[in-house]
């Protein structure tokens, strides 16, 4: 049996725990208000596709095709990003919450990460080069072997950053946010 193919089409108010998603292609398609915490994404192509205001916390994404999809005020906790088609991700989030979720070797260059919670997030290996993080939370993020040269962190929050484990090359700081930078060397800056 093919899989199913969705075209512009509008979910509001869906429970993927009461009535699951078809597998198959989301063209174009957005998503308003809709409960798909812990749902199994394995193999779905999600392409142009807008969620907001979502609960998709825990959901599987293992060979998740990601194109041009927007993540507007939507609770993602616990999602490993690092297991969607590796070719086919292209995702940017605003006002969402991503805390302990995953992006282990993503690239993701240029991307928006914009007012978002990323508290203990892993971002190690990842190429967020150019990457804004403008007004989001970092708290105990993971940037071990990253590429972050030319990312934008002037607005962003909580990060600490080691220099020496990630490339930096014209990423751009705060003065604030030096001590984010420091941390490993133990000084008093005040």
């Amino acid at each position: 049996m093919p899989d199913a193919w969705f075209e512009d089409e509008f979910f509001e108010k869906r429970d993927t725990g009461q009535e699951p998603l078809l597998p198959g292609t989301y063209d174009g398609c957005r998503f308003s208000h809709c409960n798909m915490e812990g749902s199994d994404f394995a193999g779905f192509h999600f392409i142009d596709c807008r969620f907001e205001h979502c609960n998709l916390g825990n959901v599987k994404l293992a060979g998740t095709s990601l194109r041009n999809v927007l993540i507007v005020e939507c609770k993602m906790i616990g999602v490993a990003f690092d297991q969607c088609h590796e070719v086919f991700f292209d995702v940017q989030f605003e006002r969402s919450v991503l805390d302990l979720s995953v992006f282990h070797r993503r690239k993701m260059a240029g991307k928006k990460f914009h007012d978002c919670s990323l508290k203990e997030v892993d971002f190690s290996e990842a190429d967020l080069s150019g990457a804004s993080f403008e007004g989001s939370d970092l708290q105990g993020a993971l940037f071990d072997l990253a590429k972050l040269g030319k990312a934008d962190f002037r607005k962003a929050l909580n990060y600490i950053i080691d220099p020496e484990k990630s490339q930096v090359k014209k990423a751009r700081f705060s003065l604030e946010g030096l001590p984010g930078l420091l941390t490993k060397y133990d000084l008093d800056i005040s």
